[in-house]
Formats: structure tokens, C-alpha cells, sequence
């Protein structure tokens, strides 16, 4: 009996030391789950602020790996994350800042930029246009109205996440207190904002969807001009056709879905027609008529312009080389983007395509708006200079539109300007408009420029601006675009003086 007493009392005490080994594995099993479910969201994020970890209960057999994990967050280089410049989130360090927040329903994503900031360091210079990006940086971080994530994601644009969903008028409210003037170096600064925004509730999804979807936001509110622009469905569908367009373009060209029209315009001084317009068209397979102010700057986002700018220079060669069989002799001129402009070769290329068609340099004309020249203007000049040596013509389309600086202009190697229709609107004798109007005339005149004024459309204007002394309208009182068969077709109805010919063609 004694020895079976010892026998039980020694199994209790195993049964109890087992029970115990398991419970303190357990305990330990636990320990070791509570500092992984706390090691790997704080690891994630620490990541992004450079801070070390900060684990309450580190279980002894981690203790080494603890150690060398906050050794390597401490050696990480400082701007991965971080935008430099100002301290917040970059583009990196926002997306993994939403990622440890997802899923996320609810809230407002809000994207900003600064209206027009490049003319900011153009006039200034890069050290002020940097103090300007801190200052704004600085005014996101003290905001009333605090947001749960700030980032700059460009360089004039920045991001903010809320938490709870912002009506328009807390939108137009955070506009306003984001445009008060700065001040820097004594100077008083005034920017713009234009503000894309994200409405969570209707909108969420995954991280990279939410941050392209308000960067088509921000898209629309620049395209359409506006102080604030919302995404909607309708941005996706915008989206799927202008990928489309830009798809579509290489095989439109090979297949000629895209044509030529030629607008002619009127010699004041003659009555006669001494120049033509080539306007681009595409009649588009699924899509129908797409014009070219969709077009064009679609291929120019999308590096191909110079494929539209290399087959409308084609084209305008090779019915030029008709036109001079039939007896039309005529001068042909080419509207060339900011993207052409860059090419070293474009000088070449032009000589190379004159020669091959046998054609005088004095035939060609090319016209560049004044936007483009403006983008880079000595390098715009440097290459024009080149092409007016060869016996090129140039024209300044869209004249008075690009706000530049007269200096500048009465500098460039061009023979004519052409004066936007937009100068026509509300036209109305002794009206400011018409003073503005004369006034653009004569700025070009006595800058040596012959000047043409497009959109014109009735027999009042036609009058004014005779009077005025411009060398050429175009417009359709005068005539409509039309297709190269049919102006040849009606040329002798339209033919100038032999020494009065000349063709100005352009993409839009």
C-alpha cells in the first residue's frame, strides 16, 4: 500500500510538471504571437518615419534579431519615403502609409497643385521656388483642419488624406486658406490652387486604383479649368478613350484614317488667295471624328508626335509635288510642336525631305505657336534660326495668346504672326476689344512681322480689320476648309497674283 502511495504521489507530481512545461510553451508561444502581431505593422512603418522600434515585451529569443532589426532601421539612407526637399511622405512613403491603413472606405483623398509653379522659378529662380514648396509644405502640417496623411508627390503637387469626408464648401475653405499670400525674402507671393479630390465612401478601392483615379481628378480640373473637380465613372470611361486614341494613332496613320484639309485665306490688299491652311483631320473606325485638340496633345503625352508631325510633313510635301504638276504652285508651311523642337536633326531632316522631292526651301513654311517658343525659348530659336537658313519660312501662330515677353519676340527669326480668333470675340467698334485688337496688329507690324487674323466670320470684322492694315484673314466668310481635290478644283477662282502664292499649313 505504502509503495503504490509513493507511486500515485509521483505521478501527480510528473502530471503537474508536464502541465506546467505546457502551459509556460504555451505561455511563450503566446509572448512570442503578441510580439510578432506588434513587431510586423510598427516594422512596416518605421520603415517610413526612421524611428526605432518600440515593442513593449520582447521575448528573450528575439531579442537578437530586435536588435538587429532597429540597427538596420537606423542605417536606412535618410531619403527613402521622404521627399527631401520637404520632410513629407514622398510618392513611396504615402503609398506604403495607405497600404498599413487599408482597407480604407471612408474619407476624402484630396490632390493639389500649385497653378502654373514653373513661372514661379522662372522668375524667381529655383532657391525661391524651393523656399515657396517648404512654406507650403509647412502650411499643410498646421492646418486647422488636420489631415491623416500629407505627402508631395511632384514636384508642385501634394497630397492629404482625411479621415472623414469633405463637403465642397470645406473644400473651397481649405483653397482659400492654402492661396493666402506668402511671403518670402520680403517678397509677396500669390499662387493658384487647383484641387482633385477623391470622395472614399463611393470611390475606395486599392491603393494604386484611389491614387490614379484622383490623379484623374486633378486632370479634369485642369482640362476643364475649374477651382475643384470630383472623380466620377465618368473619368474612367474618358480614361479608356483616350488610351484608345493614343493605341489607335500608329495604325491610323499607316492605314490613312487621318487626312488633310486645306482652309485658304484672303490677301487683304489683293482680294486673292495667297495662302492655305492644312488643317489635320481623323475619322476614327469605333470612335468617329476625333479633333485634333484631343488628338494631338494625346500623341504629345504619349511620345508620338513625332510620328503625326513625320506624316503631316509627308503629306503636305507630296500634295505639294501634285498641286505644282496641275499648276497649283504654292508654298507649304507645317505647324511643328515643343517636341519637335527638340530634335538636333529637325533642321536636316527638312533639307533631306526638300531635296528628295525636288523642291525649293522657299515652298516650305512652318509655324510654331507661341506657347512652344515660349516652353524653351533659346533652344526654340537656336533650331528656327537654323531652318530660316535654309530658305524656310516662319510663321508665330497664335499670337498674343502665350504671354511672352516682347524682348523676346522682336528676337525671332519669323516673317509672319497670326493672331488668334480669340482677339475677334465681342469684337465692337470703339470697345476695348478693338483697342486691344489694333494694338496687337501694330506690335507686330513694327516688330517686322506680315500678320494674319484667323477666325474671321462676317463682313463687319472683315471691314475692321482692313482698316486696321492686317496682310491676310482667314476664316469661313472667306472660305471653309476643304479637301485637296476640290481646291484644286476651284483654284482659278481663288488663284493670286504669280509673286502672291504661298500655303500655310498646321496640325489643328
Amino acid at each position: 500500500m505504502v509503495i503504490l502511495g509513493f507511486i500515485g504521489l509521483a505521478l501527480g507530481i510528473i502530471l503537474i510538471a508536464v502541465l506546467y512545461i505546457l502551459l509556460a510553451r504555451y505561455q511563450a508561444l503566446r509572448l512570442q504571437q503578441r510580439f510578432l502581431a506588434q513587431l510586423c505593422p510598427q516594422l512596416d512603418q518605421q520603415k517610413i518615419e526612421r524611428r526605432p522600434l518600440n515593442v513593449p515585451v520582447v521575448p528573450q529569443e528575439f531579442a537578437p534579431l530586435y536588435h538587429s532589426l532597429n540597427e538596420m532601421l537606423a542605417a536606412l539612407p535618410a531619403g527613402m519615403g521622404k521627399d527631401k526637399l520637404t520632410g513629407l511622405n514622398n510618392r513611396v512613403g504615402l503609398k506604403r502609409s495607405l497600404t498599413a491603413l487599408m482597407p480604407i472606405t471612408q474619407g476624402t483623398l484630396v490632390l493639389i497643385d500649385i497653378y502654373r509653379f514653373r513661372y514661379v522659378n522662372d522668375l524667381f529662380g529655383f532657391v525661391f521656388g524651393d523656399i515657396l514648396l517648404k512654406q507650403f509644405a509647412e502650411r499643410l502640417t498646421s492646418l486647422s483642419l488636420k489631415p491623416k496623411l500629407i505627402a508631395r508627390l511632384n514636384g508642385d503637387e501634394f497630397f492629404l488624406y482625411y479621415e472623414q469626408s469633405l463637403s465642397e464648401e470645406q473644400l473651397l475653405h481649405l483653397r482659400g486658406r492654402l492661396q493666402v499670400p506668402f511671403k518670402i525674402k520680403d517678397t509677396p507671393v500669390s499662387v493658384r490652387m487647383q484641387i482633385g479630390c477623391l470622395q472614399l465612401a463611393k470611390h475606395h478601392a486599392d491603393v494604386s486604383h484611389m491614387l490614379r483615379r484622383l490623379d484623374l481628378a486633378l486632370k479634369k480640373a485642369r482640362a476643364t479649368r475649374s477651382a475643384i473637380a470630383c472623380y466620377s465613372e465618368n473619368d474612367d470611361i474618358r480614361q479608356l478613350r483616350e488610351l484608345k486614341i493614343i493605341d489607335s494613332l500608329p495604325s491610323g496613320l499607316q492605314r490613312n484614317h487621318l487626312y488633310m484639309v486645306y482652309q485658304p485665306k484672303q490677301d487683304i490688299h489683293t482680294g486673292a488667295c495667297t495662302q492655305v491652311e492644312a488643317l489635320i483631320r481623323w475619322e476614327h473606325e469605333e470612335l468617329g471624328f476625333i479633333s485634333p485638340g484631343e488628338f494631338i496633345p494625346l500623341a504629345e503625352c504619349a511620345g508620338m508626335i513625332d510620328l503625326v508631325s513625320n506624316w503631316a510633313l509627308e503629306q503636305v510635301l507630296q500634295q505639294q509635288v501634285k498641286w505644282r504638276a496641275a499648276g497649283v504652285s504654292v508654298c507649304v508651311a507645317l505647324n511643328l510642336s515643343t517636341r519637335d523642337l527638340d530634335s538636333e536633326t529637325l533642321p536636316h531632316d527638312i533639307a533631306t525631305r526638300l531635296e528628295h522631292y525636288k523642291l525649293p526651301p522657299e515652298c516650305l513654311m512652318i509655324e510654331i505657336t507661341e506657347s512652344t517658343l515660349m516652353a524653351d525659348l533659346n533652344k526654340a530659336v537656336d533650331t528656327l534660326e537654323q531652318i530660316r537658313r535654309l530658305g524656310v519660312k516662319l510663321a508665330i501662330d497664335d499670337f498674343g495668346t502665350g504671354h511672352s515677353s516682347l524682348a523676346y519676340l522682336k528676337h525671332l527669326p519669323a516673317n509672319e504672326v497670326k493672331i488668334d480668333k480669340a482677339f475677334l470675340r465681342d469684337l465692337e467698334p470703339n470697345q476695348p476689344s478693338e483697342y486691344i485688337l489694333e494694338a496687337s496688329i501694330n506690335i507686330a507690324k513694327k516688330l517686322g512681322y506680315e500678320v494674319t487674323v484667323e477666325g474671321v466670320e462676317t463682313l463687319n470684322i472683315h471691314d475692321m480689320l482692313v482698316k486696321m492694315g492686317v496682310d491676310r484673314i482667314q476664316g469661313i466668310f472667306y472660305a471653309k476648309p476643304m479637301r485637296a481635290a476640290e481646291l484644286e478644283m476651284n483654284w482659278n477662282q481663288l488663284r493670286p497674283r504669280p509673286e502672291m502664292l504661298c500655303v500655310n499649313g498646321s496640325h489643328p
